[in-house]
């Protein structure tokens, strides 16, 4: 997960059309698609929002010049941890039904429900299109930027501030955490080595995650004892300076928007549908 957080970064800087936008369009583009996504009501008509959704974010993916294998290898490091939660929607009533068809009884009085099966499905929907808009949007913004834009759309700056400082931070301890972990690679240990004994391996990850404590607690002094020195303070703010959008960017951001909007509530009035 670390090399992957540098990787990101690493894509971030890279150049395109998509990467060139200013950081603002990006961040509400994805936004506006999350919301519109998550305003759609738990029926059917989810699947033609989601294709269409899809096949948008797929356009603007294809004009940032990197490859779907990172779409891909991204999406699947996140979904099979909250499609357990999602898998488990298939055992369970909600609200959203008020007769349940029982497809399969399984021991201990679980039943999988037709209905529920179907709501499962409409989460996974909204959850892959709505993360494939933050991997866009996380992909060809740098954090920097992405920051900067946050700040000129209203972001209070005492958020701003700690939100630098973390982000900062982050990509220190990732730095500490590669270079121990190429120490113990360079002593030959494996955790996952099964010729050494358990009750090692777990001192020596013990060990290892004391220092990681220690070294970031250091790290942590060091830092704020070099924010002091530039008159880092309570009344400390991070200035932004004012840069208004450009037309190009006002014509993509309201064309987005449009298309957006529109396209829930043309589903939504029946006039086209995939099922």
């Amino acid at each position: 997960m670390i090399e992957e957080l540098f990787q990101i970064e690493r894509d971030a800087y890279k150049d395109s059309p998509v990467h060139r936008l200013d950081a603002r369009v990006k961040i509400v583009i994805a936004f506006a698609a999350i919301i519109a996504l998550v305003a759609v009501p738990y029926s059917p008509m989810i699947y033609t929002v989601g294709a269409v959704f899809f096949l948008f974010f797929a356009l603007l993916w294809c004009f940032t010049g990197l490859s779907p294998v990172i779409y891909a290898r991204r999406a699947l490091a996140i979904i099979p941890l909250w499609g357990v939660i999602i898998f488990f929607q298939i055992f369970l009533k909600n609200k959203y039904y008020t007769t349940y068809d029982v497809v399969m009884s399984l021991p201990f009085g679980i039943n999988i429900y037709a209905q529920s099966i179907e709501f499962a499905f409409i989460l996974l929907v909204k959850f892959v299109v709505c993360i494939s808009f933050i991997i866009l949007l996380s992909s060809t913004t740098k954090m920097p930027d992405m920051l900067e834009g946050g700040a000129r759309m209203g972001l209070p700056a005492e958020f701003a501030l700690a939100l630098g400082m973390m982000i900062r931070y982050l990509f220190v301890f990732g730095y500490m955490f590669r270079k121990m972990n190429e120490t113990l690679m360079t002593k030959c240990f494996d955790a996952f080595d099964r010729k050494l004994s358990y009750r090692y391996r777990l001192r020596q990850l013990g060990y290892t995650m004391g220092t990681m404590f220690i070294r970031s607690y250091e790290q942590g002094e060091r830092v704020y004892t070099s924010m002091l020195c530039r008159g880092y303070g309570r009344e400390s703010y991070l200035f932004v300076a004012r840069k208004p959008l450009k037309r190009p960017e006002w014509v993509l951001l309201s064309l987005s928007l449009a298309f957006i909007i529109a396209i829930p509530i043309i589903v939504w009035l029946g006039r086209f549908s995939i099922i």
